[in-house]
């Protein structure tokens, strides 16, 4: 019997890079379906966060984010350019906002075409892990894009027109977020209950396995 669970899944949030690759490693293995839902990040939906918060929590979450990746033997580089276009030394998010609301569309899209997971998995990749540089020029995104077995030029002309549609889609999928009892990403919903963090997925893989969840390799 097939499960069902949900993704919710940011393209700013290193943890939700580190948890990309396990997230689609998972459907692999196990009778699993994940429904990719992308949301805009928390600098985007609410840019006053970051003016009140302890200024030691950027630097511990790079601490954090970096051994998280040797452990996994995952790489791990800030990104170039950042995702959101944010002052780090005041912290203020910038009105204009080039990339994110680019890739998050693009996220929504692949996932409304069943291929969420391998998209988020390969951009996450190259724009967390892989340290490419500029990686919103010239053939990165395209290349990155084939990799999940998806056009670029193809799905960015079926966005063109349609962002409206696409941004109260992604507003949609916060509400169902936080409606399941969470608001922070990667966060797997499975029969209505949150598992928030990369460092849940066993636990949320072991609740699965309770309601029948089985492994395809046996």
């Amino acid at each position: 019997m097939t499960l069902n669970a949900e993704l919710y899944w940011s393209f700013r949030s290193p943890y939700s890079y580190l948890g990309a690759r396990h997230y689609r490693q998972i459907a692999g293995q196990y009778d699993l379906e994940i429904d990719v839902r992308v949301v805009y990040p928390l600098a985007i939906r609410n840019p006053d966060f970051f003016t009140h918060m302890n200024p030691l929590w950027i630097p511990y979450i790079l601490r954090d984010c970096q051994r998280v990746a040797e452990h996994r033997g995952l790489p791990f580089s800030l990104p170039s350019p950042d995702p959101v276009v944010q002052d780090m030394t005041t912290r203020a998010i910038a009105d204009d906002q080039p990339y994110i609301h680019r890739l998050t569309r693009l996220g929504a899209e692949a996932a409304r075409r069943g291929q969420g997971l391998a998209f988020i998995d390969e951009i996450s990749m190259m724009i967390w892990g892989d340290g490419t540089v500029g990686w919103d020029q010239g053939a990165h995104m395209a290349e990155a894009t084939a990799r999940a077995g998806l056009e670029l030029g193809d799905m960015e002309a079926a966005i063109a027109g349609h962002e409206d549609e696409l941004d109260a889609a992604i507003s949609a999928n916060q509400r169902a977020l936080e409606a399941a009892g969470h608001w922070g990403v990667p966060c797997l919903v499975f029969d209505g209950e949150p598992f928030h963090g990369q460092d849940r997925i066993e636990l949320a893989v072991w609740r699965m396995r309770q309601n029948g969840l089985e492994d395809c390799r046996t």
